[in-house]
């Protein structure tokens, strides 16, 4: 499985990589072992950075492996925050609670 990677509008694209505009898309191209370029900005409309993130969000859970946005810092945040929450990627910091 590809690395995840967060590439601003400019970088470079593997011509072997797909572009998927839905998320029925993504887990097409998923399922067909391809790795899936998304741009959450795109999917999320002109709705802000909330939207943006939580279009990644679901993207990436949905398996996307490579983001184009603007804002490649946060995009980047909420997407290992989603790899972890499903399980596919170690969380950066744990804290045990004592109640």
């Amino acid at each position: 499985m590809t690395a995840l990677r967060v590439l601003t509008p400019g970088d470079q694209e593997d011509p072997s990589w797909v572009e998927a505009r839905s998320v029925s898309e993504i887990e097409e191209f998923v399922r067909a072992g391809r790795t899936v370029v998304v741009t959450p900005a795109d999917l999320a409309g002109h709705d802000g950075e909330a939207a943006e993130l939580a279009a990644a969000s679901v993207c990436a859970w949905a398996g996307a492996r490579v983001f184009r946005t603007t804002r490649p810092e946060q995009v980047r945040l909420a997407v290992e925050m989603t790899e972890s929450l499903a399980g596919r990627r170690p969380p950066t910091l744990t804290r045990r609670g004592l109640a």
